[in-house]
């Protein structure tokens, strides 16, 4: 893109995580946008300091030892717009950190509009501790003294099509006003309607009293087969960010340095990834991926239709121990190459929960972390594909859809100790199908390009084509119905050199083809016994699938999907470490 067209602002983006804060330094450099430098620092939210305004400094400092460049000026604030050679022209901030805020999900229709409020308050760090509605067998005073009880920090408010009936809603309306009457008043709620708008003048006389705030939206259900989630999610942000304001200290401050544009971390995640469905091959969807201390985050889109899922219950942080109400410790175990018994993984657990900061300090610690992480990424995935679009392409039912390009955050991801060792929890975890190319977020910029896009839309698609995202592999994952050890795949490899690769691939094997970073090649692929590649109709391409060169080159992955270890535990734990050996890990 010419230089012309480029806004030659410098931006500088912030994200307060649980456990690290990020600040990274984007500027134009050759007429492009590139990402110059992060600086990172603990976070914090918690004692002794109990505001992420020290943090958000500390790694601005961090980035000013770096990059020879000024940005806090006297008393620590932020230089803003640059000015002598000092500070920045803009200002991007995201943020994650804290508890799960207390959600109570209100609707009216169990499998209507409450599905579609559940759906929305899975899109932020929320933890639902109450749900009623029209076929709740409570009694109303029941139900206002389980909202007492609980006392949530935010209600979502839904039911009834626009222009339907309102009685029934208005019953809901009367229920949660009283809950949130008899309740202290500094303790009342934040509240959202995203329901019936012929009701929203109602809710505002009525509740806007008794709330903290109140936010109203167009309606997530407008029709009984019509869901519109994205209104309702822009609303839901700025409850999440007065809600997060009233809990800790500095987001003020940071929200005024942003201009009034601060975003949950996972709401920007899911901006870029929907962005990327609308740019990459439409027969296709654009996966994200983040396992954080504070959530385990899934965004997929499909043609710019987007499922975005937040689980704080299966982040690696404080919430870690609800993992264990979705799954069995022998699930995670099986994970495991070394021969650990189930009481310490429970404890490994438990101690992660109470020091998220905490890092492995053993192989035995690894290898509990990193089979935590798939068991843990593999329920997020499970529960957020239940909302994937019903027509989305996959090989067959109850599998992966197919995605191009996979990418993904977590530093148990991003830093694990071999880049293998990271590819290998991935396929574990996501068990892609057909051919992908997987990415790894290891700077954690996707936020950033996502509260980016706010005001600069170019910066982020430069930096996105600039190489700042490290290309791990090119993975053929094919589908087919064989017995370990069928040929399944030839594979034909040659790079611009004329230099050639060529492996037969059985059932059950996981080979890879190098193909540096930096190179480029052509794939030709045939598949054998009906193994099934995402191509459709569409025969191989004679002329080979062009390839560009990544950390771990072409890797084949044809241990079967889904994938299925043996049942015996030597044997299972020698077929990990030969599939880590193959993997480089």
């Amino acid at each position: 893109m010419p230089a012309s067209q480029v806004n030659t602002d410098s931006l500088l983006a912030v994200d307060v995580g649980t456990v690290t804060t990020r600040a990274a330094l984007f500027d134009v450099v050759e007429g492009s946008y590139r990402f110059i430098a992060s600086g990172h620092s603990p976070t914090t939210a918690v004692a002794p300091y109990r505001d992420i305004s020290e943090g958000v400094r500390q790694a601005i400092e961090k980035l000013e030892v770096v990059t020879g460049r000024k940005f806090l000026g006297e008393a620590y604030q932020l230089i803003l717009p640059s000015s002598g050679g000092a500070g920045v022209d803009t200002f991007a901030a995201t943020h994650s950190a804290g508890p799960a805020i207390k959600t109570a999900v209100v609707a009216l229709l169990d499998d209507v509009s409450l599905e579609s409020t559940q759906r929305l308050a899975h899109s932020t760090y929320a933890r639902v501790v109450e749900t009623f509605g029209l076929n709740d067998t409570r009694k109303p005073e029941e139900q206002i003294d389980s909202l007492i009880n609980f006392n949530p920090d935010l209600i979502l408010l839904a039911g009834g099509t626009d222009g339907g009936a309102a009685r029934s809603v208005q019953r809901l309306i009367e229920t949660v006003g009283l809950a949130c009457y008899l309740l202290p008043a500094d303790k009342r709620p934040a509240l959202l309607f995203a329901g019936n708008q012929g009701l929203a003048d109602e809710v505002r006389r009525s509740l806007q009293p008794l709330t903290s705030a109140l936010g109203i939206s167009a309606n997530l259900r407008p029709g009984i087969e019509v869901e519109d989630l994205q209104p309702a999610h822009n609303a839901l942000v700025e409850l999440y960010n007065h809600v997060r304001n009233t809990q800790m200290h500095g987001l003020d401050e940071l929200n005024g340095w942003a201009g009034n544009t601060l975003l949950p971390t996972a709401s920007a995640e899911g901006r870029i990834i929907r962005f990327l469905s609308t740019v990459y091959d439409s027969s296709k969807g654009v996966l994200g991926v983040d396992l954080g201390a504070s959530a385990a985050t899934v965004a997929a889109a499909f043609g710019g239709n987007l499922t975005l899922g937040v689980y704080p219950q299966l982040g690696l942080g404080e919430g870690l121990v609800n993992l264990l109400g979705y799954t069995r410790v022998e699930e995670i175990q099986k994970w495991i190459p070394l021969e650990i018994p189930a009481e310490a993984i429970g404890d490994y657990i438990y101690q992660k929960s109470i020091h998220p900061a905490s890092i492995p300090a053993t192989p035995e610690d690894l290898a509990i972390e990193q089979a935590v992480a798939r068991q843990s990424l593999q329920v997020a995935l499970n529960i957020a594909g239940k909302d994937y679009p019903k027509k989305v392409r996959r090989a067959a039912l109850g599998l992966t859809p197919y995605f191009d390009p996979i990418l993904a955050a977590g530093s148990v991801i991003t830093r694990a100790p071999t880049l293998g060792q990271g590819l290998l929890l991935l396929l574990d975890a996501i068990q892609p199908v057909g051919i992908t190319t997987v990415i790894l977020d290891q700077n954690f910029l996707l936020p950033a390009l996502g509260a980016a896009a706010i005001r600069n839309s170019i910066l982020p698609i430069q930096i996105l084509e600039s190489g700042a995202f490290l290309g791990l592999a090119t993975v053929v994952a094919p589908y087919v119905n064989a017995r370990l050890g069928t040929p399944v795949l030839n594979a034909r490899l040659t790079n611009r050199n004329g230099n050639e690769n060529r492996v037969e691939v059985k059932q059950g094997a996981l080979e890879i083809m190098p193909l540096p970073v930096g190179q480029s090649g052509r794939l030709y692929l045939e598949p054998l016994n009906h193994a099934e590649l995402g191509l459709g109709a569409r025969p191989p391409r004679e002329d080979g699938i062009p390839v560009n060169g990544t950390a771990l080159g072409v890797v084949i992955d044809a241990r079967g999907r889904p994938l299925r270890l043996p049942a015996e535990d030597a044997r299972r734990r020698d077929l990990i470490k030969k599939w880590l050996w193959t993997l480089g890990g």
